[in-house]
């Protein structure tokens, strides 16, 4: 792409505001906004809100909502859309910008007209029977980004292949004069978009709530729970759950309470990151809370921290979390005898090995799938075309995101939130914490620790240099840290049945590993670190070799 020929035709074409931001662009700004257009895959788009191909605004999302209608009335009859959205800035504006576009298109829409989570979109895809579904957020990432999110008519992402042709479609368009559109008022009052109902929600949450483990025992529910929505999505669905299922003593962190696409006390609304859970953490010392809950702004993550023994608030991992929630879906099922025949776990192959030990002990089967939670969907859907839906029990991965049921097909920070409660409770009636039980399995399977480490490549260098590292980890090493590589799995040539993506497993000595793979949401690389040793103290010594060891790549 001739970047400032682009430039120029954008300064031509677009709206008086858009103009006026873009000639304000440094030299610098105009290649990075226009160097390429922005990334369309089984993501959808995701990149930084403002003018220019590269970039979430107004233009590139009813290009590609228009590609989107011309792949869907290519496959179906009568197609339709579901579209929700977040507290992000722009996320309602690009909702019925997209919503235009395919009433232009004669696709009918049926829109949520609050913002909620992710999972709801999954949700009413499959409860209305619509032809896909759209979802405005950019999940976790800083406030000046925005995404675009595409599911298919099962409520799962959609699949590689699907966003090859949806991608073809938007390439044959031109940005400018191939775009239909229509006014969103006027396509409401003439019936082509519709709001989704108020119980569609609450048909929902009778799901979530259906997730519980208890069956029938009793537990004190009179604990006191600190959440915050990271000014996001899950204020609503999460604390109506919790309240409806017996769950009162809730407190609020007032600060990140209302929707706020600028995030202004946790500027990454990321609850892997320690800085997002300050303000929880405070909060929880304040009312000397049992639990503290954090979801990200899309309320598909579910961060969490408890007291040790010294009174002391510890965040747990995602990994972490998912460990416990495992073992105490596992045990809760073989105590009532609910376990299904065959059961199965699911998990990427970034999340901690130790869960597979966890499974294989009360005889649940464990598939690894590729990072991002529309494999483990993708499983999900297998079994149902199976008939045999029923033997998924659990998912999860070490970026926070749980699903026990089948009734979506994406990561559900409402349905992890109630479930963590539910087993932290359950614990805390039998005068046990969830930091002892976390202690318990490792004394009998084994000590792991896992770490994820993320390089930061802003712009079209950056872009660049990841290409560049990437290719350095194809050539292969004999050694990371002071541990030998034994294997190295290349994801790229397709590896057990999984689609292709370009990430490397180094298997190393002493049960260790190293997986190295971009994002597919930010311009980062990312290292995820599996060491397994007697304790944490050697664990966090042979991890800081391999850290250290990793960094001679990224510089």
């Amino acid at each position: 792409m001739d970047y400032k020929a682009e430039y120029e035709r954008w300064l031509q074409n677009v709206d008086a505001d858009m103009k006026e931001e873009l000639r304000k662009y440094t030299a610098q700004e105009i290649e990075d906004s226009f160097y390429r257009n922005l990334a369309f895959g089984t993501g959808g788009l995701r990149g930084t809100i403002g003018a220019g191909t590269n970039r979430m605004n107004v233009y590139t999302v009813a290009k590609a909502s228009q590609g989107l209608a011309d792949y869907l009335k290519k496959n179906f009859d009568n197609p339709s859309v579901v579209i929700g959205y977040d507290s992000r800035i722009k996320s309602d504006v690009f909702a019925k910008i997209a919503a235009s576009v395919f009433s232009a298109n004669d696709i009918r829409v049926e829109i949520w007209a609050q913002l909620l989570p992710v999972p709801t979109v999954s949700f009413a895809v499959r409860y209305l029977h619509a032809s896909a579904g759209i979802m405005i957020t950019a999940s976790h990432n800083p406030s000046k980004y925005n995404g675009y999110k595409v599911y298919g008519m099962d409520g799962c992402q959609i699949t590689t292949e699907a966003a090859e042709e949806i991608l073809a479609e938007i390439e044959k368009l031109d940005i400018f004069s191939d775009v239909k559109r229509m006014d969103f008022e006027a396509a409401a009052d003439a019936g082509q978009i519709t709001y989704i109902p108020d119980e569609v929600l609450t048909l929902f949450i009778d799901e979530v709530k259906k997730q519980s483990v208890l069956f029938g025992e009793k537990i004190n529910k009179d604990v006191a729970i600190v959440y915050s929505p990271l000014n996001g999505t899950g204020l609503v669905p999460v604390t109506r759950t919790l309240k409806e299922t017996g769950y009162t003593n809730i407190t609020v962190v007032k600060e990140q309470e209302q929707p706020d696409g600028n995030f202004p006390t946790c500027p990454y609304p990321n609850p892997e990151i320690k800085e997002a859970m300050a303000l929880g953490m405070e909060y929880a010392q304040k009312y000397n809370a049992d639990l503290l809950l954090a979801t990200d702004p899309d309320c598909d993550r579910v961060g969490i921290a408890v007291k040790n023994s010294e009174g002391e608030y510890v965040l747990l991992s995602g990994n972490e979390t998912g460990l416990l929630l495992l073992d105490y879906i596992c045990s809760q099922r073989t105590k009532h005898n609910r376990m299904p025949d065959n059961p199965v776990a699911v998990k990427t192959i970034v999340t901690m090995d130790l869960a597979e030990r966890i499974a294989e002990n009360y005889g649940v089967e464990t598939k690894n799938v590729l990072t991002g939670f529309k494999f483990i969907g993708e499983q999900i859907g297998l079994l149902e075309k199976a008939g045999r839906e029923e033997r998924y029990i659990f998912g999860f991965e070490e970026s926070y995101g749980y699903l026990t049921g089948t009734y979506v097909r994406d990561k559900d920070g409402v349905n992890g939130a109630y479930l963590i409660c539910e087993m932290f409770s359950y614990y805390k009636t039998k005068g046990i914490s969830l930091l002892d039980k976390l202690n318990e399995l490792y004394a009998r399977y084994g000590y792991c620790l896992n770490t994820l480490h993320s390089y930061e490549f802003d712009g079209a260098a950056g872009f660049s240099k990841m290409q560049d590292i990437m290719e350095k980890f194809h050539g292969g090493m004999d050694a990371i840290g002071s541990l030998k590589v034994l294997k190295v799995l290349d994801y790229s040539k397709g590896l057990d049945g999984l689609p292709k993506s370009d990430v490397l497993k180094y298997l190393l000595e002493d049960d260790c590993s190293v997986v190295v793979r971009p994002s597919g949401t930010e311009p980062k690389l990312k290292t995820y670190i599996s060491v397994n040793t007697k304790n944490r103290e050697e664990a966090e010594i042979v991890e800081k070799q391999i850290v250290d060891s990793l960094k001679e790549y990224f510089w």
